[in-house]
């Protein structure tokens, strides 16, 4: 959909957005040279296909049991699900393949494409195909001159309330980012990166998985099954840490890139070209074993990840980064910093959803039912907690529900880091532990700079946005869900037991 989620096309109090998404369209289309009237009938279309998919859609909540929307089956048997897609005709041409009724797939979300079908009979081929059309143009909007950024900044101005595109120079640096990710990473890593940090990083990460294997050893409501089995996944979990080797080998490199076409004057016709590359590298994945160890994140991004089919847990060099990481910084702030971050994402592989994957990323059942339930009585604590939060710039409830996955890891990390750091202070001297000017301990570092990285502002409507479509709730929430729960914060800052950040009732899981 061309608006951030499925409420946008289907709630009456978004009209202005939907509006501004009509017009955006249009214009558009009138660049590209159709007339206004085609245009305007055309869009029309494409905004009553594109609601009807927004009511087949599932929302969030809706997708939270994960071991209900996957299934594996046969090419064949999808065909027998949903006969009126050439399933194996669609894949032999989209993947370029030799696909047999036999290959096994994933198949997420049935229904929906049962729902799909349906509603694909009642639409005018016309429809549709202005539909895919108007797909790939949106997606292209930033490889178009001038004329079509100001209509995308109109549209953005009402949509997320952002005032100004951003200046070219940096459209050119995130698409390069995004199509050419390991030859940037190449020029940032050897710049901005070193093997000391690397391996500073990689040490801190052992340190902190095994704080999580301590709280998982200490964990009363799991049973000793269910606790051998989350040991063996920890210790299964893969790194990677900064940047893969070969793009900092010239020659490695080079191959990567042999079969992309670059011309000079031709900015369109490189980045087609380069997405032809990827798409062609992808493909030749199909049917092989999956490499575990394969990068999938530019060197140079500013995020980290967990992915719960590899249980593999990643940390580019982007964030490796002031304020999160320097290695020349107190350890209080690394830890609270960059540390934090390492522990959300371990603990991702045992949130709502990265619990039922197992050691190798396969999904199933391997918790007993009686730890089942505990958990999720866990979580209900936090779910409830989080949704008495309301965000007073809009007025608007955080749902707690939604955004579960990633409160579990805030809380989890940010325990796990913080006993990994006392650990470290028993080993070293606290001296170095502050900063000019400040009265702060260490302990008291650790956490200001946890709330630190989080914060900033946001427009009113990039607020609305974020509450409407984002699994993560605002930063300022994050900082208090995460700390109120935290009694090491409460004994550092010596908070009131009964004050809004020492609440006697805490909820916690890792």
């Amino acid at each position: 959909m061309g608006l951030p989620s499925k409420q946008y096309f289907l709630d009456e109090s978004n009209s202005k957005y939907l509006e501004a998404y009509r017009v955006y369209m249009i214009t558009i289309a009138c660049l590209l040279g159709a007339p206004i009237m085609n245009a305007t009938q055309d869009v029309e279309d494409i905004l009553n296909f594109e609601t009807e998919l927004a009511m087949i859609i599932e929302s969030p909540d809706q997708r939270k049991n994960i071991s209900e929307e996957y299934s594996r089956v046969t090419v064949g048997d999808l065909h027998s699900l949903i006969p009126q897609i050439e399933w194996l005709r669609y894949l032999n041409i989209v993947t370029n393949n030799k696909i047999q009724h036999s290959e096994r797939i994933v198949s997420f979300c049935t229904e929906y494409f049962q729902n799909l079908v349906f509603l694909l009979s009642q639409t005018p081929q016309r429809t549709i195909a202005n539909y895919l059309l108007w797909r790939f143009v949106r997606n292209r909007i930033n490889n178009l001159d001038n004329r079509f950024q100001e209509a995308k900044q109109r549209f953005y101005y009402i949509l997320f309330g952002r005032e100004k595109s951003p200046p070219r120079w940096q459209t050119c640096i995130t698409q390069v980012n995004s199509n050419m990710g390991m030859a940037l990473g190449s020029i940032f890593v050897q710049k901005y990166f070193d093997e000391e940090s690397r391996n500073d990083t990689v040490q801190m990460t052992t340190e902190i998985q095994q704080t999580f294997r301590e709280i998982l050893s200490n964990a009363d409501w799991l049973d000793e099954d269910t606790k051998i089995l989350a040991r063996v996944k920890i210790d299964a979990m893969i790194l990677r840490i900064g940047y893969p080797d070969f793009i900092v080998d010239k020659q490695e490199l080079g191959k990567r890139y042999k079969d992309v076409i670059i011309h000079p004057d031709q900015f369109f016709e490189n980045t087609l070209s380069i997405l032809l590359h990827l798409t062609k590298v992808e493909h030749l994945r199909l049917g092989t074993v999956v490499d575990k160890l394969l990068w999938t994140a530019p060197p140079a991004v500013v995020n980290a990840y967990y992915s719960r089919n590899k249980n593999q847990i990643m940390f580019p060099a982007g964030i490796l980064q002031p304020p999160f990481y320097q290695k020349h910084f107190p350890r209080a702030l690394n830890y609270g910093g960059i540390g934090v971050v390492i522990g959300h994402e371990i603990t991702h592989g045992f949130d709502d959803k990265g619990r039922l994957f197992d050691k190798e990323g396969n999904l199933h059942r391997w918790w007993k039912d009686n730890a089942v339930e505990a958990f999720h009585n866990k979580a209900q604590c936090l779910i409830d907690q989080y949704n008495k939060y309301i965000v007073s710039e809009v007025n608007v409830q955080i749902d707690g529900l939604i955004t579960q996955g990633e409160n579990i890891a805030d809380n989890g990390g940010l325990k796990e880091a913080y006993r990994a750091y006392m650990k470290w202070l028993k080993k070293h001297s606290q001296a170095d532990e502050t900063l000019p000017g400040l009265e702060l301990s260490g302990k008291q570092l650790f956490f200001l700079n946890f709330a630190q990285v989080w914060c900033g502002s946001s427009r009113i409507e990039g607020m609305e946005n974020k509450l409407k479509s984002d699994v993560h709730a605002p930063g300022r929430y994050r900082v208090i869900g995460s700390l109120s729960n935290s009694d090491d914060f409460s004994n550092a800052y010596k908070c009131q037991r009964g004050s809004p950040m020492n609440p006697t009732k805490k909820c916690s899981i890792w």
